[in-house]
């Protein structure tokens, strides 16, 4: 073979090659389409989707602010009608009705958490009413936790002042509610 045949079959197995590689990237190229379209479609799926969670959290936000107004105008009616010093009254008859059982006044065992123990704990570091657990942090409860040992740790107390405070102002409903929907393996 000679230098002039050598350069044709190399311009043609070049072009060969090309063409080759050129058809294979068009149908490789062809079987990614769907799968960007059915990302796309996805995508825009998701884009409606997340408007309408943002729409649904919209409504919820309102309900909330419009359930808070409302509740802090009957607290505000409730302290208006009240003269003595003590605002809340402990009825038992109410709490016995929202509990199906006796509630004795400052019980800090109706607390969903808190037991015998916890309840000398408490006790201990003088918080002895629901006003008193009340008025304190989260952070405070878990010190007097922390000051029983360590098989006091795997309890959560953020919550309790919160019950507390409702069993103070007399919110026997709201705080069966909540604890039913909290009720921690408890049955």
């Amino acid at each position: 073979m000679d230098w002039e045949s050598s350069t044709i079959w190399y311009w043609v197995i070049l072009a060969f090659v090309g063409i080759i590689a050129g058809i294979l990237g068009y149908f490789f190229g062809k079987s990614d389409t769907p799968r960007k379209m059915d990302q796309s479609l996805e995508l825009n799926a998701l884009e409606i989707e997340n408007a309408k969670l943002k729409s649904d959290l919209d409504i919820c936000r309102k309900r909330l602010d419009d359930h808070t107004i409302k509740t802090k105008e009957i607290h505000l009616k409730d302290i208006k009608q009240t003269t003595n010093k003590n605002i809340f009254q402990f009825n038992p008859a109410e709490a016995k009705a929202a509990f199906g059982k006796t509630i004795k006044e400052n019980d800090l065992k109706l607390i969903e958490g808190i037991g015998p123990k916890i309840e000398g704990l408490f006790h201990s570091f003088d918080i002895k009413t629901w006003k008193d657990l009340a008025e304190i942090s989260a952070d405070k409860c878990q010190e007097v936790l922390d000051s029983g040992g360590k098989r006091y740790r795997i309890h959560d107390p953020a919550s309790w002042p919160m019950q507390a405070k409702m069993a103070y102002e007399g919110l026997w409903e709201e705080l069966f509610e909540w604890q039913e929907k909290h009720r921690a393996g408890k049955y």
